[in-house]
């Protein structure tokens, strides 16, 4: 996976508008639009994408830990933040763009440092000016879940 390492690097509101969301997604996950930085702090990144899901993959390390040394919820957050809105991002037409409106998470069990999950996004429903999204993490090896969410994207003309 490639990252962006400036904000040169990241493609311009006008890049953006020329393809739909889907076809967005699908560059990221093919390397030719590179991933956003956060992915990389956060060790996290797009696995799968196609219209209405998009699936990331990554896990908690150390430097992800809350002063009680459990996994922080911004981790939970961000990675259920990355999946459902990319997913709501698959369904944005040409000349659209989205940004996340607001979001929740529910945590349902301490995430083990090192452990590879699995979050993915689905939407539920996408309109005119809005898409909602659900998540969930689970574990690769051990199949448990771990936290859910549910997002809302406001969807933006040019």
């Amino acid at each position: 996976m490639r990252y962006a390492q400036t904000p040169q690097d990241l493609p311009d509101l006008a890049q953006t508008l020329q393809m739909s969301g889907l076809e967005f997604m699908q560059k990221v996950l093919a390397g030719e639009l590179p991933a956003p930085p956060i992915s990389q702090t956060l060790t996290f990144g797009l696995h799968a994408v196609s219209e209405g899901r998009a699936v990331f993959r990554g896990q908690a390390g150390f430097a992800h830990c809350n002063p009680m040394g459990g996994v922080h919820g911004g981790w939970y957050g961000t990675i259920l933040d990355s999946a459902m809105a990319c997913a709501c991002m698959t369904t944005v037409p040409k000349g659209h763009w989205y940004t996340t409106l607001e979001y929740k998470v529910n945590i349902t069990r301490p995430l083990p440092l090192g452990l590879e999950v699995e979050c993915i996004g689905e939407v539920q429903h996408t309109g005119r000016t809005t898409s909602v999204s659900r998540g969930e993490i689970r574990g690769l090896s051990d199949g448990k879940l771990y936290a859910t969410g549910s997002t809302t994207c406001i969807i933006l003309k040019g």
